[in-house]
């Protein structure tokens, strides 16, 4: 029997999640950090990921060691250093900079739905992955992803697209990660056994 269930995500040990809520079948692997974070029905993320002020759709797949919305340090200023925003850690009579925190957590990157975020990729904050894109491992991604595109590369270049146009709006139009839990079921032989062309024919 499954251990994936719709009333509460499946969290691994050693996982610190904060601020953030989960739909239903939703897999944290273990050792990961969640914070200021949505997730989407059936996504997952595998173990020791890192994931900020994030939108993660439904479907989507994230890989081992990926982070998303890794913020970023004040460069403008006159220190990078944490004692500027963290500051109640180093001083008695200091509070922490409020107004530094929320603007990171104002910058969301967002991931589509049927995405694959593969081992060890990086998505910067305020980028967006669109739905059914691939971002390959190792991967840094700091400008957004159209839909059903294939990234890979330091810094991420298209290396193709999944799907050819046409095949990819009539997908997004058919939007089957919006089906519920028994219709998903009825239709796993033919997500198993057909190719997208196939699939929309029979379902468009």
């Amino acid at each position: 029997m499954s251990r994936l269930q719709a009333e509460a995500p499946f969290i691994h040990p050693g996982c610190t999640i904060t601020g953030s809520s989960f739909g239903t079948y939703v897999e944290i692997g273990v050792g990961s950090r969640v914070s200021n974070a949505v997730f989407g029905n059936y996504s997952y993320c595998d173990r020791t990921c890192d994931i900020a002020n994030a939108e993660i759709g439904m479907f989507a797949n994230i890989a081992s060691f990926v982070r998303i919305g890794a913020p970023d340090h004040p460069m403008e200023k006159a220190s990078l250093h944490h004692f500027l925003y963290r500051s109640a850690s180093y001083w008695d009579d200091a509070e922490d900079d409020a107004a530094w925190f929320a603007r990171r957590a104002a910058r969301t990157a967002r991931i589509g739905h049927d995405t694959w975020i593969g081992h060890g990729a990086m998505i910067k904050p305020e980028v967006t992955v669109g739905h059914g894109a691939v971002v390959a491992s190792g991967t840094i991604v700091t400008k957004d992803v159209a839909p059903y595109t294939i990234v890979g590369g330091n810094t991420a270049k298209v290396i193709r697209r999944r799907y050819p146009e046409a095949i990819a709006a009539q997908m997004m139009e058919l939007a089957w990660w919006n089906w519920d839990h028994e219709t998903l079921r009825t239709a796993l032989p033919d997500f198993r056994n057909l190719r997208a062309e196939e699939f929309l024919e029979k379902y468009s």
